[in-house]
Order: C-alpha cells, then sequence, then structure tokens
C-alpha cells in the first residue's frame, strides 16, 4: 500500500493515474530553446569538464510515432546538447553530428516534401534549426534516401547528405568520435 501511494504522489503508476506537474523551472533547455528538456543536476556524478572537447556520432535511426510528432532520436540529440551545456561545457566544445537512417531517415525532408508525403509540416525542421545554430551537423545517410526513393533535392537545405551512415560513423570514429546510437 505504502508503495502504491509513493508511486501515485511520484506521478508514476497504473495507466489513466494523474500525474502531478513539475515546478516551474524543473525542466530547462539551456542551450537548444524549446527542445530536449533536461532537469538540471549539478552536484550528480560523473559531470562533463567544461575544458574537454567532446565529439560524437549519433546514429538516429528511430522513426516517429505519428507524422506529426518531434522524431524522438533528434529530440534525444537536443538533450544530449543541454546536458552538456547544463554542466558548463561550451558549444564550442561539442562536436556533435548526429545522422539519420532507416525509419529516421524522413526528418531530413524538406517542408513541401514532408507534407506531400505525411499530409502535416514537418515538425523536425525547428530542432534541426536550432540543433545547427548550436554548431551540431545533422545528416542523412545518402544510401537510405536512395532507399526511400526520395529525390535528393528534397533534402532539408541545412541538412548534409553524407555517403552513408555506415561511411560517415566508421570515418568518425577513427577521428576519435564515440558512437551513440538512438535506434
Amino acid at each position: 500500500m505504502m508503495l502504491a501511494v509513493t508511486l501515485a504522489v511520484a506521478g508514476v503508476g497504473p495507466a489513466g493515474a494523474e500525474e502531478v506537474a513539475a515546478p516551474p523551472g524543473f525542466w530547462t533547455h539551456p542551450a537548444i530553446e524549446g527542445f530536449g528538456q533536461i532537469h538540471s543536476l549539478p552536484k550528480a556524478a560523473y559531470q562533463p569538464d567544461p575544458a574537454q572537447t567532446y565529439k560524437v556520432v549519433f546514429f538516429m535511426t528511430a522513426g516517429s510515432k505519428q507524422p506529426g510528432e518531434i522524431n524522438p532520436a533528434i529530440e534525444r540529440v537536443a538533450r544530449a546538447v543541454n546536458l552538456y551545456a547544463s554542466a558548463g561545457v561550451p558549444l564550442s566544445h561539442l562536436k556533435f553530428v548526429a545522422i539519420a537512417a532507416g525509419p529516421a531517415t524522413s526528418v531530413a525532408l524538406n517542408d513541401t516534401q514532408y507534407r506531400a508525403a505525411f499530409g502535416v509540416a514537418n515538425p523536425n525542421l525547428p530542432v534541426i534549426a536550432a540543433l545547427r545554430k548550436a554548431g551540431v551537423d545533422i545528416a542523412v545517410c545518402g544510401q537510405a534516401w536512395a532507399e526511400h526513393h526520395y529525390q535528393y533535392d528534397w533534402v532539408e537545405p541545412t541538412v548534409t547528405v553524407a555517403l552513408s551512415a555506415i561511411t560517415t560513423i566508421t570515418m568518425l570514429e577513427s577521428q576519435g568520435y564515440s558512437l551513440m546510437p538512438f535506434l
């Protein structure tokens, strides 16, 4: 019984249970405004060193559940940027590349083609713009693009077309990038 009460107060429980709203300021967006919310934990273990440079290639393959929803993989890239920024790491110390393939390929469609394919505006474009502004290179696998039968002039102009995710990831890993798969 005590566990049920604790879970209910925490907002965790069976389907249909009411969740407790977080207090104002609990969730923040220190670098990517409006996306990738985080909760700051300045005394938590394993804090990034603000003096170090971090090189990560994010492999985005998760698709959105609904076409009008932001892709969960690109949302997690925004969260990663926000986590490092929250720890005091300057954006100039983040060497991040996010490459989409598989079910995530459509994130790179320009708005016209996304609307034609899914009937709604591409919800990922504002996230892509914010990530690009923060210095993150957003790329799409050229091979996945071809497999989806997309024309190359349908790519959002701010997205990099890579030869492939395979070559991009292995090339960047050989340059010291860590692989973070968002499957």
